[in-house]
């Protein structure tokens, strides 16, 4: 027995047109495919809180040399604002989802908001390295819960048609956030201070409360005791894969083989196999042991992981090049961003509209080769680079190539998730998006350095060239296993219910 036929389609065991509630009736209408029509309102908060989660995870890009300057602030504290944040959200990730399934899910996603939306107003005042750190790793921590949980409440809400469409804008939000986190954070500190780059999600996560007060809906699921929950799997995920991050995020002080990196690695991959014989001899474990067998899900996780690093370590390697060889400020690098930005929402849109006729697994290939043969041409930038000659057209494509891949991948990944596993699914594939992007920035940084180093001008022209070579090489990778992996039937009936399987 398969992962999704451990429970029935969410449709079939109650009235038609009723989203997964005890206690209220959402409003439908006939939708495009013949079914129900759900409202709107729950994928709005929930794409809502994703986008302020997505954001975080570049928004301090531009502002990190600001930061620094105010506080007086070492390098080694200005990369443990980006690291903490990812180490605890990607780390709690699976635990999160574990307990929006077992938990209300209404009640996960609100706690995660309103501790999302303190800690972000607490970095903002933060007057010390410490504080700063504390308070990013409480912002990972709460999107942890945050994330799973809104994904959760996409899939139980929405059915058929809607439920493709919600897929596809969370994918496209996946994509578009990182790229357009580096023109809102630049905009902010230049315009109003790095504080407000953390105080804009106040006002955005209040009202998203209210509104998800008043539109979520209730689950009242059985009474879940600790004993239902796998804290020691839940335990040694978390602890291997911050380790992981800590390792990930020193080597471009420490380098790969010094011993910090070599002892965080070890400590990683001990608690992570711990992690798995755990998961083996556990009557409740973290993730399902079916989940493992469902190629669709399993597949689009490492997609995800592969093109959510290529995305951020691009951003990453580009806004060096830009500040630091063309001497573009911080507003004016977010502006440079904008292009990128439009094109991966073209990109969203084109792939958006094929998954009707066309494979995943055709889509996602497609877009990696444009993005490897976006990445070599920006690899031809020089030292006398012109951003509207040398810069621009690569960048355009490498947007619209990665924005081809992020919606089939979240579509597919959770196409036939039973509603009691939703957010396990979700916590698994957002793993791959949090992992990735620690992943990215490290490897194509090591990359990168192989040619020069990215402290000064001459070094970094070097070092982009490098960096965005092996970036090419990485997309075709991960452009071969999507191609072997990810589903090849029409998503469009899975989408709907149908077996995880391929």
């Amino acid at each position: 027995m398969n992962l999704t036929e451990t429970a029935p389609h969410p449709t079939e065991s109650r009235p038609e047109g009723l989203a997964e509630t005890t206690g209220s009736v959402a409003h439908v209408t006939p939708c495009e495919d013949g079914g129900p029509r759900t409202s709107w309102a729950v994928l709005a908060v929930a794409l809502t809180a994703q986008i302020l989660v997505v954001l975080d995870i570049s928004i301090v890009n531009t502002a990190l040399p600001t930061i620094g300057k105010a506080l007086r602030l070492r390098s080694g504290d200005l990369q443990w604002l980006v690291t903490a944040y990812l180490m605890m959200s990607g780390g709690g990730l699976l635990l999160g989802g574990r307990v929006a399934d077992l938990l209300s899910r209404r009640r996960v996603f609100l706690t995660g908001l309103t501790l999302f939306t303190g800690a972000s107003l607490l970095t903002g005042f933060a007057t010390t390295a410490g504080e700063l750190i504390a308070a990013r790793a409480a912002q990972g921590l709460a999107a942890a819960l945050m994330t799973p949980a809104a994904l959760s409440l996409v899939m139980t809400t929405y059915t058929g048609a809607q439920r493709r469409k919600g897929l596809a804008l969370w994918g496209a939000v996946g994509s578009l956030g990182v790229a357009g986190g580096v023109l809102v954070g630049g905009a902010l500190t230049t315009w109003a201070g790095w504080e407000t780059i953390f105080w804009v999600n106040g006002p955005i996560g209040a009202v998203a409360l209210v509104v998800a007060l008043k539109v979520l809906p209730q689950h009242r699921p059985s009474h879940a005791g600790l004993s239902q929950f796998d804290l020691p799997g839940a335990a040694t995920v978390l602890g291997g894969l911050m380790a992981l991050m800590f390792a990930l995020g020193g080597t471009a002080t420490s380098g790969w083989l010094s011993v910090r990196t070599l002892v965080a690695l070890s400590v990683s991959v001990w608690l992570l196999s711990a992690f798995v014989v755990i998961e083996r001899r556990s009557s409740r474990p973290l993730v399902p042991p079916h989940a493992w067998k469902v190629t669709s899900l399993v597949s689009g996780t490492v997609v995800m992981l592969g093109v959510t690093g290529l995305l951020v370590g691009a951003v990453f390697l580009t806004s060096i090049f830009l500040q630091n060889v063309l001497g573009y400020s911080a507003l004016r690098t977010g502006v440079a961003f904008l292009p990128f930005a439009v094109a991966i929402t073209a990109g969203t849109q084109v792939a958006r509209h094929l998954l009707a006729r066309v494979s995943p697994r055709s889509i996602a290939t497609v877009g990696l080769t444009i993005t490897a043969g976006a990445a070599l041409l920006v690899s031809t930038a020089s030292g006398n680079a012109h951003y509207a000659t040398d810069l621009l057209p690569g960048l355009v494509l490498l947007g619209l190539g990665v924005g081809m891949v992020f919606v089939p991948v979240s579509v597919s990944a959770m196409a036939g998730i039973p509603p009691q596993h939703a957010g396990m699914a979700g916590g698994f594939l957002m793993t791959g998006h949090e992992v990735g992007a620690a992943l990215g920035v490290a490897v194509l940084s090591v990359i990168a350095s192989t040619a020069g180093s990215l402290t000064s001008a001459s070094g970094i022209v070097s070092a982009y060239s490098r960096g965005f070579t092996g970036a090419a090489v990485i997309a075709v990778a991960i452009g071969a296993i999507a191609f072997l992996r990810m589903p090849r039937a029409l998503v469009a009936a899975e989408a709907a219910g149908m077996h995880g399987h391929h």
